[in-house]
Formats: C-alpha cells, structure tokens, sequence
C-alpha cells in the first residue's frame, strides 16, 4: 500500500510551472520562455513537515525522523486540442491520469517579458481551457465504456447500474460539466472508483503572483479574485504563490528563510501551505509511531481501522494483528513516555475496528 500522495501541477504553458516545481522540490529542471519546455513529467518527494516528530523523537531519543511525503510531478504544459492529441496532449493526459489530485497553476501576472501562449493574460479563459481538454478526455472514456458495457448489459443484468452510470455521466460532460460538480449516490462512488474519470480529481488553483502583490497588496490582485470567484463555485482551494519568490527562499538554508519570510512580513512560505492543502486535500491524516530507532509519520485516510492503519506498516503485521496500544501525542508529551502514560491510564488498548485520529501514537501488538 502507498502511503505517499501523488500531485500534478499542471497548467498552460509559461504559467510558472517548473519554477514552482523547482522551488518545491529544490530540483534543478529547464525554465524556459517557451511552450513544451517541460515533456517528460519531473517528479520530486517532498517531505510534509510536522513538528510532532521533533518532539516525540526528543522524547524516545531516535537515531531518525521520517516525515510523511508527497510526491510532485511536473506534467507538460497543456494546449487547446490535447484532447485530440494537440502539444503533447495524451501525454499530458495520461500521465495525469496517474496523480490522485491536481495543482493546477494560473498566470495572475502581466510581464512583457514573459510569453503567454494565447497572447493574453485571462486566467478564468486559461481554466476553462483546461477544463474543456479534461472533459473533453473523460467525454472520449466514458464513450469507450458505453460501447463496452451497453452489449453486455442486455444480456447480464448485474451491468445495469454500470450502464445507467455511464449515462449519467455522458449527459453532464456532454453539457461541459465536471463530473466533481455533479452529486453521485452511495452506490454509484463504488462503481467509480473503477474509472480514473480526470473531472473527478479534486483541485488546488496555485494563483502565480508577483513578489510585490504577495508581500504588499494581494487583495488589490483583480486576476487572484477571479480565480477565486470560480473556485468557490466548486469547492476548490485558492492558494495564491509568487513562484519566483519560492524558488528564491528555496535556496536558503531553513534558518536563512525564516528570518526572510520574518522581514517580509509572511507567516510562512506559500509552498507550506501549499504542502498542507495538498495533504488535506484527500482527508488525509497522519498516525505516529516513536522509539529508539526512528519516529515516523504515516499516512492514512481519515476513517481508516487501526488493523487497516497496521497493513501500512507492513502485511504481515495487519494479517496478524492482535491490539493497538493508543496515546494521544498530547499525553506522550505530558507524561514524556509510553510507560508513564501507561501508568496515568492514558494508554488505551484498542481493537482492530478503532477509528485511528490524527496523532495517534501507536503501538502494534501482532503474531
């Protein structure tokens, strides 16, 4: 089982892609002033910074800490017409066929100097563009379906719903609806999760700004309000980023950047919270395991069992799982040990149907 999350940043081409990717990853890929720079996906892991492990580590003196991670793939700029193979199109769509959700990049900046591939500056325009190729690519799929399942289905009645689905779907892309922005029963996510419709995937808008509208006047940005007027309307997250700013501050060393983001004024970096959307994204949470070896951050989706939450570890620890030992990373660091908040009553021994939370320190009994 993964435990790492998969991100495509996408976008049209010269929108500021590969230098966030750059300022993200700290990876060293060409940025150049023209469409189709970026062909072949770069993918780089980025470590989701908690500072729970710093302190449980301290606490069982760790030889390592092992964040959790999520990885970044730098897809190829996207034209109209990908659908249809246009630019680098089916490639660009397959490979972000692979990704659980998308980062989807708009230029909300003007600059002579830098190129736009439609010759204007519109991020709304630039969105819909992309929007239109990936239903355009999901319109194709569905389609394939239908004509697979619409013969079976008159002879084997368990493909029913498969074909009533399909429909449905083809009825909204059809009228250039996302499949996100339509309701689907119970029964119909199950079916789903066999399709890797793109329209489905949850989207984070990076509004690529310049330094000064992020350090001085970000509200007076009429390109970031626009992106977040149309976000709204489906639940998206806005997070404006200047990508030359973080690619700079990606150069520091951690203590280099915070007195930076200090003297600018700024909380943190836009690629924190970034990472942190992205990590939210998904309801995903993260359990703790400490000792002497390694603390460590694991992954999981919200909802998860702790017999489930096991087999992230290792298969073999889930098939022979006996009991979770739990402490709130709260009590661990109250009582300052396991042992110690064993002997408080703050240890609770749990199940294989217990609901793991985030922070969660766990303790594996197994066979």
């Amino acid at each position: 089982m993964s435990t790492n999350l998969s991100c495509g940043i996408v976008g049209l081409p010269n929108v500021g892609k590969s230098t966030l990717f750059t300022a993200i990853t700290k990876k060293n890929v060409p940025i150049e002033n023209y469409p189709f720079c970026t062909i072949d996906p770069n993918v780089g892991i980025v470590e989701v910074f908690d500072p729970r492990l710093e302190v449980l580590s301290k606490l069982s003196n760790s030889k390592k800490l092992i964040y959790a991670t999520i990885s970044f793939v730098d897809i190829a700029g996207l034209v109209k017409g990908a659908s249809k193979g246009e630019g680098l199109g089916n490639k660009f769509l397959t490979n972000i066929r692979e990704t659980d959700a998308i980062i989807h990049v708009v230029r909300c900046f003007q600059d002579e100097e830098t190129i736009h591939v439609e010759g204007k500056i519109d991020p709304l325009f630039d969105i819909e563009t992309i929007n239109l190729e990936l239903i355009l690519a999901d319109l194709q799929q569905a389609e394939n379906i239908f004509s697979k399942i619409e013969k079976k289905g008159r002879l084997n009645k368990d493909l029913e719903d498969q074909v009533n689905l399909i429909k449905k779907i083809l009825e909204a892309l059809n009228q250039n609806i996302m499949l996100k922005n339509i309701s689907f029963t119970d029964e119909e996510k199950e079916i789903l999760k066999i399709w890797p419709f793109l329209t489905l995937k949850k989207v984070i808008y990076v509004a690529n700004v310049k330094e000064e509208d992020i350090l001085k006047n970000l509200e007076d940005n009429e390109y970031v309000k626009q992106v977040k007027e149309f976000a709204k309307k489906e639940n998206s997250h806005v997070i404006p980023i200047c990508a030359k700013l973080e690619q700079e501050i990606a150069s520091f060393n951690p203590e280099e950047a915070k007195e930076f983001l200090k003297e600018a004024g700024l909380k943190e970096s836009g690629l924190n919270l970034l990472v942190k959307s992205a990590f939210n994204l998904l309801d995903l949470i993260t359990f703790l395991t400490t000792g002497e070896i390694e603390t460590r951050a694991w992954t999981i989706k919200k909802g998860i069992s702790a017999k489930e939450a096991a087999g992230k570890i290792h298969t073999d620890i889930e098939k022979g799982f006996i009991r979770a030992e739990v402490v709130s990373f709260e009590d661990m660091v109250e009582y300052k040990s396991r042992a110690k908040a064993r002997d408080a009553g703050k240890a609770r021994v749990e199940g294989k149907d217990y609901v793991v939370k985030d922070g969660d320190v766990i303790l594996f009994f197994h066979n």
